[in-house]
């Protein structure tokens, strides 16, 4: 009876990562997430990529090989994976609306580059922000360090959405904030179904946002194909 249940268990958690759902709205960390360096866990992640590669039956004595696993750990430590580390999160500097504008700013194409939590392949898409001012403006450049901080761990795209936009709330003390991303997930592109034309489309509305009359002219604004010369 338990290894039916069991094999129930393991079919809903696979159908879960295949389907890309996430169970929660933060990135699912332990307690002692930071207890270890980075060097510590570069060290650690540098064993067991090795073990992995032996298991598949790579040979690390080869030129090509044998720095893999050092440069991997290094890679998910600080660069893939670098914004799991709260210590890396941008300043978000507003400052006071002194020119009174009163519309949606909207900062769109910024390139989103992350990694699928289910399968450990990448996400490559665009993310489009906007935030319609209360009394506060932020820097444009805050706006892509933002995206780039919460897309720089295993993420989920709806999660991605979701943390962008509670962020940027937070700093300009307003709900009137908007995030839409359009990605290509490898998990489905080189695996699985491998279909290599589609992308999702995610979207996260706070505020004014919610209204259709805002977030028509959100819509209008990313469809713009303005040539830059």
């Amino acid at each position: 009876m338990f290894e039916g249940q069991n094999d129930k268990m393991n079919e809903i958690i696979d159908e879960m990562g295949d389907g890309h759902i996430s169970g929660s709205a933060k990135n699912p960390l332990r307690e002692d997430a930071f207890d270890l360096s980075e060097k510590e866990k570069i060290e650690m992640i540098r064993k067991d990529f090795a073990h992995i590669l032996h298991t598949l039956g790579m040979d690390l004595t080869d030129d090509s090989m044998k720095g893999t696993p050092l440069r991997v750990a290094k890679m998910f430590v600080k660069e893939i994976f670098g914004g799991l580390n709260p210590e890396r999160k941008p300043k978000l500097s507003t400052f006071d609306n002194n020119y009174k504008y009163g519309e949606m700013l909207v900062e769109k194409n910024i390139t989103v580059y992350s990694t699928c939590e289910h399968h450990l392949l990448p996400i490559v898409g665009k993310a489009h922000v906007a935030y319609i001012s209360k009394g506060s403006v932020i820097g444009l450049s805050k706006m892509n360090r933002i995206v780039e901080y919460y897309a720089k761990r295993p993420q989920v795209q709806e999660r991605l959405n979701m943390q962008i936009v509670q962020a940027l709330q937070e700093a300009l003390g307003t709900e009137d904030v908007a995030c839409i991303i359009d990605a290509k997930h490898l998990c489905v592109n080189s695996r699985g179904v491998s279909d290599t034309a589609s992308s999702t489309v995610t979207s996260e509305f706070g505020g004014r946002f919610k209204e259709d009359s805002i977030k028509r002219e959100l819509l209008d604004y990313i469809q713009l194909d303005t040539k830059f010369e």
